[in-house]
């Protein structure tokens, strides 16, 4: 599954600024710490947008393709923001063949918003995932860390509604 780059503005304060020069003043010497960089920028950040990987490139003094590429390689980093309510599907095999290909269309469609993307409130976002290790409740879905197993599409609706209030 592809990353996708997010629709939101950027918005990152200066404090948050301020912290992750702090932290790439630390490693630039050392390229081998890109990853760790990385992590930390999505801790200040709560994930990592073009304008923060352009700062840890330029700060990092690697080449800004280099710092896309691993962070659209490795599944620990998102490129969008998650939102107050990060729901996450379970596409597993156990859950996918009970359904949770539909489970996932209907969130899209129910919050207008795609795989990896947030809702423009702020409110909700959806990611899918591979394995929760939930398989004899599939479909199961997350939000945040709360598990929603044996699901139909019906169910949507009360979940949503449950974050909504």
């Amino acid at each position: 599954m592809q990353k996708k780059l997010s629709k939101i503005p950027f918005n990152g304060t200066p404090e948050q600024e301020a912290k992750l020069r702090a932290v790439i003043a630390e490693n630039k010497d050392d390229q081998s710490r890109l990853i760790a960089v990385m992590q930390e920028a999505q801790e200040i950040y709560g994930y990592l947008p073009m304008e923060v990987q352009e700062i840890i490139a330029e700060g990092m003094g690697v080449p800004l393709e280099k710092v896309f590429g691993v962070a659209s390689f490795y599944a620990q980093f998102s490129m969008s923001p998650k939102g107050k309510y990060n729901i996450s599907v379970c596409l597993g095999t156990a859950c996918y063949v009970k359904g949770a290909q539909t489970l996932l269309e209907g969130l899209q469609e129910m919050l207008g918003i795609g795989v990896d993307e947030c809702t423009a409130d702020g409110k909700f976002s959806i990611e899918a995932c591979r394995c929760i290790g939930a398989c004899g409740l599939g479909p199961v879905l997350t939000v945040n860390d709360e598990v929603y197993g044996k699901l139909n599409a019906d169910d949507l609706g009360d979940i949503l509604r449950k974050y909504n209030a």
